[in-house]
Formats: C-alpha cells, structure tokens, sequence
C-alpha cells in the first residue's frame, strides 16, 4: 500500500513533445525547479515510458506524430487506474472543440506555448498537492474497506453462532410457515420456536427497536432464556417474565423489544397469546371466520418485574384453524411510489384468498406484488401456525437440546414445596431438570413431564384443595371447577406437595420412581377405572394417562400418597422392542 504521506523527493514529469526544442525549453525549466524529467518524441513512445516508470505527472502535446496526445492521455489514463496522474495538455491550439476534446480523452488542464515559468511552476505545484490529497484519501479508503471487510467476516461469524443458538427448535416443523428477510447480517426481527416437554410448543416473535447489530445485540440472551426455559417446561408466562426481567436490565434506555409469545397446546386444541406491541395477529378458522390477537401489553424491556403482566389471553381452536404473527415490517413494506402495504391491503389479501388457500402465501405475493423490486425498507417476518391432531408432531420432542454431560446414575432426591408457594410457584421445571440430568431419560422429556405434571396436579387440586373431579363431569363444570380452585389457593396455609424421586440402572436400561405426597384428606381414586375410559369423560383422564405411561401406579394413605413405577431402555434394546414403555400393570 501506498505511504499517505507527502513526498519530500522530486517528482517524476514525463514530456511528449515531437518538437525537440520546445521539449528541451520545458525539460530544462522544470529540471531547474528541482523535479526528474523523462521525454518522448510521440504519444506512442510516451505510453511505453508510462507503463516501465509511472512518473507522477504527465506534460502531453495534442498534436504528435504516430499517436496524437489524445489517444494517449487515453492509454495512460486506463494503465494509471485508480491512482491520479495529472495531464496536462501543451497546445498552442485555441479552438474551443479541440480543447475540449483534449479534456474528454483525460486531460486536466493545458499549457499555453510559449512557456511561462511562474506559470508552470504554480500548476505543478497545484496538481501535485492534488495528487497527494487523492493519494491520502485512497489509502483512507484502502484502509476502510480492509476495516469493513474483517467487520462483515467478524459479524457472519457471529450470525453462525446466532443461527446455531437460534435455530435449533423445530421452525421446521410441517405445521408452520415462515419468512424472515434480514436488512443485514444482523437484524432486529428474532423468531424462536421450540417443543414443550409436555407436548405441543412455544413461539416467539419479536422486532428490537433499531436495526442492525445493535438491534440484535438482546437477540443471544432472549435466545438462550427461550430455548432453556421452554425446554425445562416452564410456561410462556414464565419465560415472557425471565426475558423481560434480563432486557430491562441489560438493554440502554430507549431500546425494548416488541414481541408475541405464543403456546400451542394441540392435545388440548388451544392457543395461549401475549401480544406486546407487535401488529395485530390473526386467527383464521377453518369455516372462514377471522379473530383479531390485539396488542394489550407494551414491548419486552419497558417495564419493571413488579408491573409487568405476562397474562395471556386463551383461544379455544380445531385442527385446521392457522394463527397468522407478524412484525411491523410487513405493514410497514413499501412500493416505489413510497406508500406503506398496511392493514387495509393485508384484510383485503386475506378477503380474496380462497376457502383452501393458505395465508402465508397469499400475504407474501401480495406483499411481493405491492413492492415489486423496491429494496425492503425494515426488517420484515411473518409466520403461520397450523393447529392440528397432536399425533402429527409427536416427533418434534426430540429437537429438545441435550446436555453433553453424562449425568448422575444413581440418586434419590426429594422436593417440598409448602404454604403460599403451592399457589405462586410450579416444581415441575425443576424435577423435570433434575430427572434430565440421566442421559437416557433426556429423550424421554415429554413422558416424564406428563408424570410429574399429573401427579402434582392430582395432589393439588384434589390433595390439598379438596376439589371434586365431578364436577368437571359436563363442560359448564369446568367454569366452576377452576373458579373454585383460585380461590382456595388463597387459603394453603400448613399444605405440602413432597416429591421423592429415585432412579436406578438396570441391565436394559433404568427404572425411575417417583412418589407424590401431599397433606390434603385424601380422595376416592379407586373411582377411576381403565374401563371407564369411554371417551366422554371430562375427569379421570390424567390417572389413565399414567397407568399407559408408567409400568405401574399404586396410591396408599388414602390417596394423599402416589407411587409410579417408570422403566426406560436402551435405544438397541428399544429397538428391539419397538417401545421404551410398559403397561403391566394397573392399581396396586
């Protein structure tokens, strides 16, 4: 690279003159200003001097034999490139279209015959603080672009170890679309998807204020609270609370995220929603009707813990049913006469789009329509979930992220949680995480969970708050069964859930006892029996669900004490098998 400096050496001149006389006048002129001349007879000798010692400044007469100066200010001009060597035309010409065709073919500037010394001197001297200037503002440039270039390869690095962070859920899976379309490396716009251990998954899509890397600087950490919290089984709720909690902590002021986290629960054919400034979201039935998900809450990162509401609103669906989320960008795309996609074009896309038409691809070609080729003016992502029959994403449990470490064989612990916390704190993402730590039951996370998710509602709801399974005999039962249950969790003063879990290796595999205790009065379990599933049943179901899952389910003291029995295998020896389950047994 060039030294940006200005040179205390002499400067290079070349003079292409065919006239000897007035090339010795002129080399001898500037050879007494202290400057190294180099001299050609014509355009052509002229070149071939350029090319072997790149003098810094180059004196052309127009009119030469062999190749006149205008076809050779051409030739220098493309062998110079980026650098700035002056030419200046000698010419004792004074026709206004030969002047400024020796100006089209790369002059920049004339010298009038006869030579004037003062002259000369003063418009070397001009074009060479020129020439310098050029020359330090290139190797500005040179270092610029070198500086840019090792940013973008820094950033693409860092958007792999993003895309691997942030990608590793399941926005693949059959029942969702999507499309994300970045501004830059980095973007403001994050989207996170990741299966539930108790079935179904969580969603999140979010737009930093900003773009850019700064935009993404919360990106890593919401990343990381989503994915480890979802998949230890901690409700949307919870999460919405960690990731507002560490934004508002690390995020200056004047940045926040707005955001929609969505849980999808397909056993139970339901959708739970928190819209915190994103656009509002739609959920489109399968007989045509549209439901709007409005945006009650403000942005991630605004508010403190105490005054943040992670309430979210409850959706009854059918399989069939799509939820349509989507950030600001997409109202926000604009056309080449400037005017914003909106809410008006997206109801009348959805309006036109046919009973079998999907959404996602009826909003993206009226969004590709309205802009044509206009460059994206803001981060824009979109995303459509498909509710459907559990059956469908059974696999999807498996992309829960594993821990490298081996993890205890052996164990016994044993959790209590007692009085107000029975009603402000839910153990299960902590047993899950501790049953988590045994290599071969981490593929095992969704029936493990089922479990102690059934087992500690069992002892809540029917140990400790004394509630009557009957009354959830007819849907409208539900209404009072639940408003029941607020109510007396306000009152769990002297209560306990204890859970003992132990677990053990055996030949095929391991074997994984967990036992519930809690201090209510009991209840009549032998009430619910295997036969009396009959598919009518609003109650009961969780007790059946054990008894497939677990090898086998005996209950003592009344009912205020649950023994369950689960056996896992190996793979090969699953394999075998074609389960990592029994069902031997029922009521002990």
């Amino acid at each position: 690279m060039d030294d940006p400096l200005p040179e205390n050496r002499p400067l290079r001149i070349l003079i292409a003159d065919d006239s000897d006389s007035d090339r010795l006048i002129l080399k001898t002129l500037l050879r007494r200003l202290g400057h190294e001349v180099e001299d050609a007879e014509n355009g052509l000798e002229a070149v071939n001097i350029f090319r072997k010692s790149a003098p810094d400044i180059v004196l052309l007469d127009a009119l030469m034999p062999v190749m006149d100066g205008m076809e050779a200010a051409r030739q220098i001009k493309v062998l110079a490139g980026e650098q700035l060597v002056p030419l200046i035309f000698l010419t004792s010409l004074s026709d206004a279209g030969a002047l400024a065709r020796c100006l089209e073919a790369g002059g920049d500037d004339f010298l009038t015959k006869p030579y004037n010394r003062i002259i000369i001197e003063a418009k070397i001297n001009a074009f060479n603080r020129m020439r310098l200037m050029h020359r330090t503002l290139s190797h500005h440039r040179d270092l610029i672009r070198e500086r840019n270039s090792q940013l973008l390869e820094e950033q693409k690095i860092a958007k792999r170890v993003f895309d691997n962070v942030a990608h590793t859920g399941c926005l693949d899976a059959p029942n969702i679309r999507f499309h994300a379309s970045p501004m830059s490396i980095f973007n403001g716009d994050v989207l996170f998807a990741c299966p539930r251990p108790a079935g179904g998954m969580q969603i999140l899509i979010g737009d930093f204020t900003g773009h850019g890397l700064p935009a993404a600087i919360g990106a890593m950490p919401v990343a990381e609270i989503f994915y480890g919290m979802t998949s230890k089984g901690f409700s949307g709720s919870d999460v919405l609370r960690e990731i507002n909690q560490k934004l508002g902590r690390i995020l200056p002021t004047g940045m926040f995220c707005c955001a929609a986290m969505i849980q999808a629960d397909f056993h139970l054919n339901q959708l739970q929603i928190w819209n915190g400034g994103l656009p509002d979201g739609v959920l489109l039935r399968k007989d045509g009707m549209r439901e709007s998900i409005v945006s009650r809450h403000l942005p991630l990162g605004v508010l403190g813990s105490a005054r943040f509401d992670a309430g979210m609103d409850v959706f009854h669906t059918e399989p069939g049913d799509t939820l349509l989320m989507m950030t600001d960008g997409v109202m926000e795309a604009e056309n080449h006469q400037g005017e914003m996609y909106g809410e008006q074009r997206l109801v009348r896309s959805l309006d036109q789009m046919s009973r079998q038409g999907s959404p996602f691809e009826t909003i993206m070609a009226g969004i590709r329509t309205f802009t044509g080729n206009q460059p994206e003016q803001d981060d824009l992502t979109l995303i459509t979930l498909r509710m459907v029959e559990d059956a469908e994403l059974a696999v999807i449990s498996d992309r829960l992220p594993q821990s490298a470490l081996e993890g205890p064989s052996e164990w016994r612990c044993v959790y209590e949680v007692q009085d107000r916390t029975l009603g402000q704190f839910s153990p299960l993402p902590l047993l899950l995480h501790i049953c988590m730590e045994v290599p071969g039951l981490r593929r095992k996370s969704g029936e493990i969970y089922t479990l102690l998710s059934e087992l500690y509602s069992n002892a809540l709801e029917h140990g400790v708050l004394g509630l009557c399974s009957d009354w959830k005999a007819t849907p409208d039962g539900f209404g009072h069964y639940y408003a029941e249950r607020e109510r007396r969790l306000a009152d769990v003063a002297g209560h306990f859930i204890r859970f003992t879990l132990t677990h053990a290796m055996t030949d095929r595999g391991g074997q994984l006892v967990i036992v519930c205790e809690d201090s209510g009065s009991g209840f009549d379990f032998s009430s619910v029996r295997p036969e009396a599933e009959d598919g009518r049943r609003y109650s009961g179901r969780g007790l059946l669900l054990l008894q497939k899952i677990g090898r086998s389910l005996s209950y003592r003291e009344h009912g205020t004490k649950a023994e369950i029995v689960y056996d896992w295998y190996f793979s090969e020896v699953a394999g075998r098998e074609g389960s990592t389950t029994q069902q031997l047994g029922g009521w002990s």
